[in-house]
């Protein structure tokens, strides 16, 4: 054995396979479409991906036997979702990092328009992305319920603005209770982690915003506007 040569870190092998896992097109794809939260059928998701049902199946096989996808079956159906929210947080982190502008070019005004609607308001996994993410968050910070300078941490004065606002906190898992997630469109970090996602379940549910298109893409509505404006103090151009 050479002198001063080091064993191999036995992470290495782990992180090859998981890397490995994700370096596929049509992977990627189910991976990136699986980040609204919800559960998708293989069919589904065979359909999104422009691929053969069979070639479909087979991929899923795999994300399941790595981890990074759950599946439950119900009937004939199979549904597929994120394994964790490690796994969601992980795909938007990596997506994060693809440079402005080389992916493909909208070919239509209606690709053109999903893009557009994704950017200014889209779900990222359970928390609100794009520039109403980012809005939202900046708002937070301005009133001084949340902390940026340190990582981002709820104040005491944001902890009671939850309350406030009925949007419960559940802190017995080991999840963080506010998270930086890097935004891939905006680059700059919005609200992820509880609280990102018990604020993005309010919103949806109390009608503040409802999902649009077949994609993660959110409108804020007339509703969601004055709530935000009044709550928060964001001004309505700002989700629009």
């Amino acid at each position: 054995m050479l002198e001063g040569m080091r064993t191999k870190d036995p992470r290495a092998a782990g992180l090859a396979r998981l890397a490995a896992l994700i370096a596929d097109e049509t992977r990627a794809a189910c991976l990136l479409a699986l980040l609204d939260g919800r559960a998708w059928t293989a069919g589904e998701l065979a359909r999104h991906c422009g691929v053969a049902a069979s070639t479909l199946s087979e991929h899923l096989g795999k994300l399941v036997a790595g981890g990074l996808l759950a599946e439950e079956r119900q009937g004939r159906h199979r549904y597929v979702r994120p394994a964790d929210a490690r796994v969601a947080q992980l795909v938007e982190d990596l997506t994060a990092q693809v440079a402005p502008g080389t992916g493909e070019r909208p070919r239509t005004l209606r690709q053109s328009g999903a893009g557009y609607a994704m950017a200014r308001g889209r779900t990222c996994y359970d928390h609100l992305a794009g520039r109403l993410g980012i809005a939202v968050t900046d708002a937070l910070t301005a009133r001084g319920l949340l902390r940026q300078d340190t990582g981002f941490a709820l104040t005491d004065a944001g902890l009671r603005w939850f309350d406030a606002a009925g949007i419960g906190l559940d802190r017995r898992g080991r999840r963080p209770l506010a998270r930086a997630c890097l935004d891939w469109t905006e680059r700059r970090p919005h609200l992820a982690g509880v609280a990102g996602a018990a604020l993005c379940r309010h919103a949806l549910d109390a009608g503040w915003c409802v999902r649009i298109g077949s994609e993660r893409a959110v409108k804020v509505t007339e509703a969601g506007e004055r709530a935000l404006s009044e709550t928060l103090g964001i001004d309505a151009e700002a989700l629009r």
